[in-house]
């Protein structure tokens, strides 16, 4: 199936491209029509088979023997020869941690990490949440006339996460705008299309950024009961200590979902908050409502968009025979839209009673372990906002941000506001 434009229900531009401008800007119209028309359907541009529906994206998030998360991590685009040898001489590797790690290794590996991200690690964490935003909003207020406009996501969405992840991870050696450039460029490189000479660019700020993990991993400089000492004390389901690469491989993963893809989110839930009539002042006066809001945003415009899985052997799903090796897009974004689930789907609609639903952060045994982390962060940074800059609304130019347009993640990269003028 190739969608285009001679579709007689709704016009579309072009054929289907994950990283064009089209999808980027509005997945929604395209994901609808694959959900209804080709559920399970295969991407000739990529070779993916992109899997659309709800219940099928279920089946393979739970099915950990049929679908295998070997290839979560994998380059989307290939990288040469030129980009490999600047790894390689970095010592850079990803051997199976945590989201590509379907080996009895990842249970107990996840159990280190989910220590430091659960409901309880997480609410005793909240004053200092609360406390790093009011820094980052005060920053954003000194530098701001009455009625300038002013960008939410460099200097607030973005570089909140980073901060609370280093607390909560005890990280000091680094300074965050750094850490962001590594996570961003780790992104970019391994979800993104970069052509050659911007995948050369990449290959250093990531060769940098796992050099700084390896070292750190081997020194022996971390506090008792910090993250790092308690992958370096972590034993494998054999009884052999946890190797350098490993516990490398599940900080490079908890470090970049920690922090870049809960910026996203903050963006997306500024972003749109903003665009709503009424919801900014509601956000800081409601109780509950910020969280609400979050909830239903995660449903419609998650930031993590897709995720990968591949065919352990020859299987069926959703009608479709799929080959051993198949290597499938799991349509994250699309399932929060899906009719068969979701009431008015495309109607945003805090507090509705299934909102848990979606799938934002998957489900099963590869269930986000910062999801807790993720939501109370978000919540925290719409409510502060809100009431820290009450009036705010979306300047002219807000409508249509430029977005984050990588294979498995969409944002705003600028979340442009103003305050309105005061009553004369």
């Amino acid at each position: 199936m190739i969608l285009s434009a001679a579709d007689a229900r709704e016009p579309l531009s072009g054929p289907l491209d994950l990283f064009g401008a089209p999808f980027v800007q509005d997945p929604h119209p395209w994901l609808d029509r694959l959900r209804s028309d080709a559920p399970v359907h295969h991407d000739p541009a990529t070779g993916l088979w992109l899997v659309s529906r709800h219940r099928d994206i279920r089946t393979v998030l739970l099915d950990t023997d049929r679908f295998l998360p070997d290839n979560a991590q994998n380059a989307v685009t290939p990288l040469p020869v030129a980009v490999m040898r600047v790894l390689v001489r970095a010592g850079f590797t990803l051997p199976p941690a945590l989201a590509n790690n379907g080996t009895p290794s990842h249970p107990g590996l996840r159990r280190v990490v989910t220590r430091f991200f659960d409901a309880r690690s997480v609410a005793a964490a909240v004053p200092m949440i609360e406390r790093v935003a009011g820094e980052l909003l005060d920053e954003v207020t000194k530098y701001g006339t009455d009625e300038g406009s002013l960008d939410l996501f460099g200097s607030f969405a973005q570089i909140l996460p980073c901060r609370v992840l280093m607390e909560l991870l005890g990280i000091h050696d680094v300074d965050p705008a750094t850490l962001i450039a590594w996570s961003d460029a780790a992104l970019e490189l391994f979800w993104g299309r970069p052509p050659l000479a911007r995948q050369l660019e990449l290959a250093e700020p990531v060769a940098e950024f796992h050099q700084w993990l390896t070292a750190t991993v081997r020194a022996d400089t971390a506090p008792p009961g910090s993250f790092v000492r308690e992958l370096a004390a972590h034993r494998l389901p054999d009884g052999t200590p946890l190797d350098v690469p490993t516990a490398v491989a599940a900080c490079f993963f908890v470090f970049v979902a920690g922090q870049s893809t809960t910026g996203q989110l903050i963006a997306t839930v500024l972003h749109r908050a903003l665009g709503e009539p009424g919801l900014w002042r509601r956000a800081a006066e409601e109780e509950g409502f910020a969280e609400a809001w979050v909830e239903e945003v995660l449903r419609r415009e998650p930031p993590v968009t897709t995720w990968r899985r591949t065919t352990a052997a020859p299987t069926r799903l959703g009608g479709t025979e799929l080959p051993a090796g198949a290597q499938l897009l799991l349509m994250l974004m699309g399932s929060g839209s899906d009719p068969e689930v979701f009431p008015e789907p495309d109607r945003m609609c805090p507090g509705r009673a299934n909102a848990r639903r979606h799938l934002a952060f998957g489900t099963g045994r590869h269930l986000c372990p910062g999801a807790t982390l993720a939501r109370t962060e978000a919540a925290v940074a719409l409510r502060a906002a809100a009431r820290r800059l009450p009036g705010l609304r979306p300047t002219a130019a807000a409508a249509r941000p430029p977005m984050l347009g990588l294979l498995s993640f969409r944002a705003p990269l600028r979340v442009e506001a103003e305050r309105a003028p005061a009553p004369r």
